[in-house]
């Protein structure tokens, strides 16, 4: 049985398994991946430093144009405060959106030799669910992200920090949250970026210093 850990590899895709990580969220019209319309979509695609350390690097997003047909609940724009109909959106129909972050995501795959992407996100099935529902309506056939599987930070900042609500992670992790910007998915996508590097970059951390701290056996006359 293969026991090597990839913890301490110094390129992205040694360490993990040939996937980039790229942290995606969504902003929708309900719950219902199938029926309810998406509105934002927002990536942050990761880096590594020479140290494997993890850095989020700049947010690619875009509005989109409810689908023909879908359905949005009210209650989920007051949440949001997104107006679908405002005239200065800039919505883009759902195959240019797809294709407008896809681009992005594809190239950082590209660049840090990976095959693949795999989605991070807050609460990642309900993100991937709508992501995945949008690629099966334009029947895109470029789409780099892994279908199902994916990186939860609620599951990560609970492991972390004893923490799921998003706000709360991320404050635990020593990293700013204002209230008043949450619900876009640009800002999310960032917070999220950010919360899921330096949960990595602890762990990454914690092993630095169990190294530097280690005398070898010889050295304790073994």
């Amino acid at each position: 049985m293969d026991t090597t850990s990839n913890s301490t590899a110094t390129t992205m895709a040694g360490r993990f398994r040939g996937f980039l990580p790229v942290v995606v969220d969504v902003e929708t019209g309900g719950f219902d991946a199938e029926r309810d319309a998406l509105l934002e979509i927002a990536v942050v695609t990761i880096a590594m430093e020479p140290s494997g350390l993890l850095v989020p690097q700049p947010v690619v997003a875009a509005n989109v144009e409810p689908f023909p047909g879908a359905n949005i609940d009210p209650r989920s724009l007051e949440v949001t405060g997104i107006d679908p109909d405002h005239p200065f959106r800039g919505a883009l129909p759902e195959r240019e959106a797809l294709d407008h972050v896809f681009n992005a995501v594809r190239e950082a795959v590209r660049v840090a030799g990976c095959q693949r992407a795999v989605l991070v996100g807050h609460n990642a099935a309900f993100d991937l669910a709508f992501l995945n529902a949008a690629v099966r309506r334009v029947a895109h056939k470029r789409n780099p992200f892994h279908p199902f599987s994916c990186f939860d930070t609620a599951t990560l900042g609970g492991l972390a920090y004893g923490q799921t609500v998003l706000s709360k992670a991320v404050l635990a992790a020593g990293i700013d949250f204002d209230t008043r910007e949450a619900h876009s998915a640009i800002y999310d996508a960032e917070r999220t970026a950010e919360l899921f590097c330096e949960i990595v970059n602890r762990w990454r951390r914690l092993e630095l210093g169990a190294a530097e701290t280690a005398v070898p056996l010889v050295a304790q006359g073994a």
